[in-house]
């Protein structure tokens, strides 16, 4: 083990030395944790990200529910030692499978076991990552004017994302933190949550045209996506866009690039890149460009609604551009651009769009 994996280690070590000097001075363990709500974040001057506020919810062996979830939690940093003392990883699927034999410490569903592992994030200060915890495989890429040089199992190995790899692009890797920026001539990096879109982008070249670094964020990102992100306009100082559907769910996706997700606020300082702008589909593009559109449903009024007490979006732009949604009851998609023929995306629109907002 590295040092940051020993201080892990240790870290999840002292939540079961407090379970068990609880109950040395005869009292019932339990243990605080950070609400994750909307309710319970709020905006950092310094770090320009949203983080969870002083809200807590707390967990007590004194009930049923509780005991269990203290009895899983103790497991789960047991598997997570050994795991560490032998160097080796288990993606979060694994981890869930692997409970089958874990009796009354067994979870119900993935979903509990994600979250159990999310809660020792925050308890603990550390990233799954370091718990050798990893996600599926996640297949998002990069495509772009940049050299970078990415430690393997054989050494270190340079790649440019234009010149060595395909047309998918270069696959982001789970822990971009190993990747090194060694030579950049990009001057915005342009983030798209579709596959289509993306394709459409890079079949036109507007990497090429425009010296940009094409992102797809392959709906919502990934922990990995959002870091890399962050690292290209932190140190490299790239501007970055979001190219999304005009819906309310591909606000949310903007906004745990720019803002941090609710979820994992414990983590916005690491993965939130608050200087990103949402470039569109605005509403205001479906009334500007006359856009084919389709009705809001039950689920999408509900969510816009949410979306204007979601302290993430109380922002002019957002509340003018949600009511204006509202007000038409309609969305539309990025393809939906496709009706003035396929290069107007990147002859007409993002240009014009990128120019207003002095990217270009």
């Amino acid at each position: 083990m590295n040092d940051v994996e020993k201080k892990c280690l240790s870290a999840l070590l002292s939540i079961l030395e407090s379970f068990y000097e609880q109950m040395r001075s005869g009292k019932i363990p339990e243990i605080e944790i950070a609400t994750r709500t909307k309710f319970n974040i709020e905006f950092n001057e310094n770090s320009g990200v949203w983080v969870y506020g002083d809200r807590k919810s707390l967990t007590s062996a004194k009930t049923v529910k509780g005991a269990l979830k203290i009895l899983k939690m103790a497991y789960v940093i047991g598997f997570l030692k050994e795991q560490l003392k032998v160097n080796k990883s288990s993606t979060l699927r694994e981890l869930y499978y692997i409970t089958e034999g874990w009796g009354y410490a067994k979870f119900d569903d993935q979903d509990e076991s994600d979250r159990l592992i999310e809660d020792l994030e925050i308890i603990s200060g550390y990233q799954r990552e370091h718990f050798h915890i990893r996600p599926e495989e996640d297949g998002a890429t990069i495509i772009g004017p940049i050299r970078i040089r990415e430690e393997t199992r054989r050494g270190m190995k340079e790649i440019h994302c234009q010149d060595d790899v395909g047309e998918g692009g270069y696959q982001i890797p789970v822990n971009v933190d190993k990747l090194q920026f060694v030579e950049c001539d990009a001057k915005f990096v342009i983030a798209i949550e579709t596959g289509g879109m993306r394709d459409r982008l890079v079949e036109n070249g507007f990497d090429e045209k425009f010296s940009a670094i094409i992102v797809h964020l392959k709906g919502q990102p990934a922990r990995s996506t959002r870091r890399l992100l962050r690292r290209l306009n932190t140190e490299l100082g790239l501007p970055v866009v979001v190219f999304t559907d005009g819906d309310p769910w591909s606000y949310r996706i903007f906004a745990s690039v720019a803002y941090g997700s609710i979820k994992s606020a414990h983590l916005s300082e690491y993965l939130a890149t608050p200087e990103a702008k949402f470039l569109g589909v605005t509403p205001s593009d479906i009334v500007r460009y006359d856009l084919p559109a389709d009705k809001l449903n039950d689920e999408d009024i509900k969510a816009l609604n949410a979306i204007l007490f979601d302290p993430r979006f109380d922002t002019d732009f957002w509340r003018k551009e949600i009511k204006l949604q509202l007000e038409l009851n309609k969305k539309s998609e990025q393809q939906a651009l496709a009706k003035y023929g396929l290069d107007y995306v990147t002859d007409v629109y993002l240009p014009e769009k990128l120019s207003e907002m002095g990217i270009i």
